[in-house]
């Protein structure tokens, strides 16, 4: 079974999460209880929250491997 790195999991989770809370909202949104701008806001800044997390874990891991290379090589 192959493993996946917590830098795709963890994304890739809460990327689902936000398009069934998006689905629950846009009930509100498209009945006029929320505006467009705080909708697709909160959707906009989820999404760059979670690229933000996913370049931060990718880094954390290239830096984990690198000094594990480091390490093997000494």
């Amino acid at each position: 079974m192959k493993k996946y790195p917590k830098s795709t999991v963890l994304p890739a989770a809460l990327l689902v999460y936000l398009a069934v809370m998006s689905y629950i909202g846009y009930a509100d949104y498209s009945s006029g209880k929320s505006t467009s701008l705080y909708y697709f806001g909160i959707i906009g800044t989820t999404l760059l929250v979670i690229l933000m997390l996913h370049l931060s874990l990718k880094r954390k891991e290239r830096l984990r491997r690198e000094r594990e290379q480091d390490t093997d090589g000494k």
